[in-house]
C-alpha cells in the first residue's frame, strides 16, 4: 500500500532528484564564476582591454594621423618603415 505521494519510484521522487542536481550545478557554477572573477581571468571582464593590447603598430599610427598627430609626409615615411 502506498502513501499519498505514491511509491518510492514516482514521478514525486525523480523530480526531486533532478531539482536536486540543478541547484548543487548551480551553486558549483556561481562559485566558479566567484572564483575566476576575483582571479582577474573573467570571461567578460578583460574582452576591452585585451582586444586594445593587441592592436599593432599600424593601427596605432593610423589613429595617430587620422587624430592629427602626424603630417602626411611623416605618416607615408613611418608606414613605408612598417611595411
Amino acid at each position: 500500500m502506498g502513501n499519498y505521494y505514491g511509491h518510492m519510484g514516482g514521478i514525486g521522487f525523480g523530480f526531486g532528484f533532478i531539482s536536486m542536481l540543478i541547484f548543487w550545478a548551480l551553486i558549483i557554477f556561481a562559485i566558479f564564476a566567484l572564483i575566476r572573477g576575483f582571479s582577474g581571468h573573467g570571461c567578460w571582464h578583460n574582452l576591452g582591454e585585451h582586444k586594445h593590447k593587441e592592436k599593432g603598430a599600424l593601427d596605432i599610427l593610423k589613429e595617430r594621423y587620422a587624430k592629427g598627430e602626424v603630417t602626411k609626409e611623416d605618416f607615408e615615411k613611418m608606414k613605408k618603415d612598417l611595411e
